[in-house]
């Protein structure tokens, strides 16, 4: 009995640890950038609507609007970082934590959106891709 009770309380004691070793965290415009320059293996991810990404966007950018995540989460990948933006940063923000919620270990929000990367003046596309 005791056996039993230790064992099914195991996954319980072990879910922090697993929670732990993903990283979901905001990074301002000066950082995002500075990983986008650095970093070739790094996976973009646009969360707004198409009609915003025709207006402008991160060159490399892939679109996923937030509506569609759930039903095209096997298109990102899980061993890669991933850094995350929409306009202010409101919704890239909700994705992150719904990424490092479910497996994958390194997500960054880009803190104010494409709006503060581009009052930075960094560069950004605003043409039809």
């Amino acid at each position: 009995m005791k056996r039993i009770f230790l064992l099914s309380i195991v996954p319980w004691l072990l879910l922090p640890v697993i929670v732990a070793a993903a990283t979901a965290r905001n990074v301002a415009p000066d950082d995002a950038y500075s990983m986008v320059s650095k970093r070739d293996g790094l996976y973009l991810l646009d969360v707004r609507t198409p009609g915003e990404f025709q207006q402008a966007r991160l060159e490399g950018a892939h679109l996923i609007p937030i509506d569609q995540l759930v039903n095209r989460l096997t298109e990102l990948p899980k061993d890669r970082p991933i850094l995350v933006y929409c306009a202010v940063g409101s919704r890239s923000a909700q994705v992150v934590n719904y990424l490092a919620r479910h497996g994958y270990p390194e997500v960054y929000n880009l803190y104010g959106g494409i709006y503060s990367w581009a009052q930075k003046g960094y560069p950004i596309l605003q043409s039809r891709p």
